[in-house]
């Protein structure tokens, strides 16, 4: 069993009481059940070693994917310096030091020429500046549980355009929100409407908040490889904002105003350095806890206090597959869209780990196939009208065995496991060996048969 934070805590939030409380309890217990499930995955440990990576990555890669990035604006006349805002609004927390931390990256990309960098140079530039990007997939990967990575032509595609086109929107947004607010309709509105007035102001006072908060739920809806809702995205992007805004604002008071003493005492000309690093390693931390969050508002089976990790035993990963080679005969049938490992989660209200699982399996025995989509569906791959569920069933016991050991010396038996296996094995074959996939998912008074066609008179999914 998985180690859980507070054994006291945990029995109290999954009590089988929870169910008779009134309703605002009930929503205050569930938001409780989430911040648990959230700092039990941050004492692990795990999000913490990845923050620090990601910090490293960074060092790295920063000023190419800036230098990549913001060559682009200045084909639309923009320079660098119109980058010095954003980057101040980032390292603000830093005070004096932040604005000469940016200083010198914006320097740094100014010494950057792209156009004598020759195609070599050109190539290992945007490798570098894409790695970044794809190590925080890969962590966004894990904490949404998932396998299956962005193909290689996806990830340029897809990450190229964030590099390219993403700057120029935020500039463009930019732009058009302070013309907007600065345009004459709005001033002469504001000099007869007072109200006017203090809304321009609240928008101005609101409006890096909300930009935070825009691109927290963007990282959230985009970076990892699958579908993740609006309202997963928008939660976790205003969590991270607070976080974002809070901790910047310890850290300007705590950290960085304790000049004369602490880590200017300690690592005195680095100081700036370590600071940076410092909050760099803060803000990857708030990310990951933001998308930790996304993950558990859009998968609350997963909010539970221990085996988090998506194990099943032998009997539900048997039914696990059963019910999913039943969808899928299902949707074969009646000539519907097939599956994703995605839909199948939330059809089944399942685990992504055990579904992954077991689809590997039902494709390892030749039973399913994947078509060409990104993320693939799944497609029956053998005739289910021949396939029986005693096929279905071996494929998921047999899935992971390897061949034994060969030994000089034979091994001795066991005396009476064989009889009891070939007995289970026999029990098995007489009881499902008659009856076959569509005979377990299609009901025949529910499907009338046209010719060839086939068309579903009832919607089981």
């Amino acid at each position: 069993m998985d180690k859980t934070l507070n054994k006291f805590v945990a029995s109290y939030l999954w009590s089988d009481k929870v169910v008779h409380y009134s309703a605002w309890k009930r929503k205050l217990i569930d938001v409780l059940r989430l911040l648990y499930v959230v700092l039990d995955d941050l004492t692990k440990g795990e999000l913490t070693l990845r923050a620090m990576s990601l910090v490293y990555t960074t060092l790295l890669s920063l000023v190419p994917m800036m230098a990549v990035s913001f060559s682009v604006l200045k084909a639309f006349g923009m320079h660098n310096k119109q980058l010095e805002p954003v980057m101040l609004q980032f390292l603000a927390p830093m005070g004096a030091q932040g604005v000469e931390i940016t200083e010198k990256i914006i320097g740094f990309i100014d010494n950057v020429k792209i156009g004598v960098l020759g195609t070599f140079g050109v190539a290992l530039l945007f490798y570098t500046a894409i790695s970044l990007i794809q190590k925080i997939e890969a962590t966004f990967n894990y904490i949404w549980r998932l396998d299956q990575h962005r193909s290689i032509g996806r990830r340029f595609a897809d990450y190229g355009s964030v590099m390219l086109i993403g700057p120029l929107l935020v500039f463009s947004a930019i732009g058009l929100s302070a013309s907007v607010l600065s345009g004459g309709v709005v001033q002469t509105l504001s000099s007869h409407l007072p109200f006017v007035q203090h809304l321009i102001a609240f928008a101005t006072e609101a409006a890096p908040y909300l930009m935070i908060i825009a691109a927290f739920t963007f990282f959230y809806m985009f970076i990892p490889n699958t579908r993740v809702t609006f309202r997963a995205g928008f939660v976790a992007g205003v969590v991270s904002g607070i976080l974002f805004q809070s901790l910047g604002w310890g850290f300007g008071s705590v950290v960085v105003s304790a000049s004369g003493s602490g880590t200017y005492a300690i690592y005195s000309g680095f100081a700036i350095l370590i600071l940076f690093m410092m909050w760099m390693y803060i803000s990857w931390l708030i990310l990951l806890v933001g998308s930790s969050v996304a993950f558990y508002v859009q998968h609350p089976e997963y909010i539970a206090p221990v085996r988090r990790s998506g194990d099943l035993s032998i009997r539900q990963r048997e039914t696990l597959a059963l019910q999913v080679m039943a969808i899928i005969a299902q949707r074969h049938y009646q000539s519907r869209k097939p599956f994703s490992a995605s839909d199948f989660v939330y059809r089944l209200r399942v685990q992504i780990q055990g579904v992954t699982r077991v689809l590997g399996a039902l494709r390892a025995a030749g039973l399913v196939a994947e078509d060409h989509e990104d993320p693939p569906r799944y497609l029956p791959n053998v005739p289910l009208e021949k396939t029986s569920l005693k096929t279905v069933i071996d494929a998921v016991r047999n899935d992971g065995s390897v061949p034994m050991i060969a030994l000089r010396v034979p091994r001795k038996p066991v005396h009476g496991v064989a009889e009891v296996t070939a007995a289970i094995d026999a029990a098995l074959e007489e009881a499902l060996a008659s009856t076959t996939v569509r005979d377990m998912a299609i009901d025949d008074e529910e499907v009338a048969v046209d010719g060839g066609g086939v068309s579903a008179g009832v919607d089981r999914n």
